[in-house]
């Protein structure tokens, strides 16, 4: 270690997702000129995930890089690709790759994701499909291509849009949700149902309130069968049962885990020199409590306040109104705000397709849902930033 005082590991970030890519960004912009490491578990560049489960599943794109090559060349960021993390030394700010080699870092950024849930008891055969990397959405495309009859298990937003991409490519879909309707933990049970209408009226096959409890073939998946007893038949069998967040890395690190990685409002964690950002962060919320948001939109704003921090400068303290949507067939599900299932929902518009929602908690504006509504959804932003009475609102 005689060198130590010449050397400068500048800050590694451990992630090649949007997190990860966008921190860099920031980095840079912000005028740091210290190394940076981008260190993946993928062998792609950082690349965007909304496109996995529409355009590149119906054929529209192949290429979802987040930035060209070049950019990271042209910004001086070392990409250490194909190269998981699998350890943490707080103590001597190192993070070890499966690879056996081992970084040093003056500042790291825990920037992992999420992993996608699977069900345990599932044999291993061909057609049965989990959505979470490229490769993975390349491989469910070729089998799409071929695919008759497909069982989606799970109607969450990435269920929904997999079911929805798989119809507009002429498949037979069948999706199976055990809530009450699709969405309902998000978004409760009413606007739920508004979304499952949208997917029968587009010839969805909608099974609510059931599960799976076996799945059968010889090689290649060939029945579903259900809590309820129905057997459907199946060549294609896609899982979307929700993710969680990829934290196994840390154990022993010392670091905090709680459904996530514990960190306070600008991303710092229980470790000096250790920040984290993006679907595996729960960070700390204006109500001081802790709080996983799993949002393409809430990353950047996410890394706007992390990077300032960990260069010691001052933080951005204007409150973000949190803000994501959901592409299914021709409608644009969008969310402002943060509402809960357990709200009190006010269905304001609804032509039987389109709908627009507010949510209020405690007699409070708290969000609004629409579906192909971008213009009225966007309208409500500042009346829920300034948690404006709903009866202001309601008019």
């Amino acid at each position: 270690m005689y060198e130590h005082h010449v050397t400068e590991n500048g800050i590694v970030i451990v992630g090649g997702g949007l997190a990860g890519a966008r921190t860099a960004e920031q980095l840079r912009r912000s005028e740091y000129t210290g190394p940076i490491t981008i260190v993946s578990d993928e062998v792609h560049l950082p690349y965007d995930r909304p496109p996995l489960s529409k355009e590149v599943l119906r054929k529209e794109v192949d290429d979802v890089a987040l930035k060209p090559r070049e950019w990271y060349d042209d910004n001086d960021i070392t990409l250490r690709l194909g190269s998981a993390a699998t350890g943490l030394d707080t103590a001597a700010q190192t993070v070890t790759l499966a690879d056996g080699s081992v970084l040093g870092y003056d500042e790291l950024v825990i920037a992992t994701g999420l992993v996608p849930r699977r069900i345990p008891a599932l044999p291993d055969l061909d057609g049965i499909r989990v959505l979470r990397s490229f490769d993975e959405s390349m491989a469910l495309r070729e089998h799409a291509s071929a695919a008759q009859r497909a069982v989606v298990i799970g109607a969450g937003f990435i269920g929904c849009e997999v079911a929805a991409s798989m119809r507009t490519l002429g498949v037979h879909v069948v999706l199976v949700e055990p809530q009450p309707t699709p969405l309902a933990a998000v978004l409760g049970e009413q606007i739920g149902a508004l979304v499952a209408r949208l997917h029968r009226d587009e010839g969805v096959d909608v099974r609510l309130g059931v599960g799976v409890t076996e799945v059968r073939g010889e090689g290649h998946v060939d029945t579903v069968v259900l809590t309820d007893g129905t057997e459907l038949p199946a060549d294609l069998v896609v899982i979307g049962i929700g993710s969680r967040p990829a934290t196994e890395w840390l154990e022993g690190s010392g670091i905090d885990v709680d459904n996530g990685v514990v960190c306070d409002e600008a991303g710092r964690t229980s470790a000096p020199k250790v920040w984290a950002l993006g679907d595996v962060a729960s960070w700390r919320d204006a109500t001081g409590h802790q709080a996983r948001v799993e949002h393409w939109s809430n990353v950047a704003d996410q890394a706007r306040v992390v990077v300032p921090a960990m260069l010691g400068r001052d933080v951005p303290t204007n409150p973000v109104v949190p803000y994501f949507w959901s592409d299914q067939y021709d409608v644009k599900i969008q969310c402002l705000g943060e509402p809960e299932a357990t709200d009190t929902v006010h269905l304001v518009e609804d032509d039987g397709r389109k709908f627009l929602a507010y949510y209020e908690r405690d007699g409070v504006l708290v969000g609004v849902v629409g579906g192909g509504m971008p213009g009225k959804v966007m309208k409500v932003r500042a009346k829920i930033a300034s948690a404006a009475p709903i009866a202001e609102v309601l008019g």
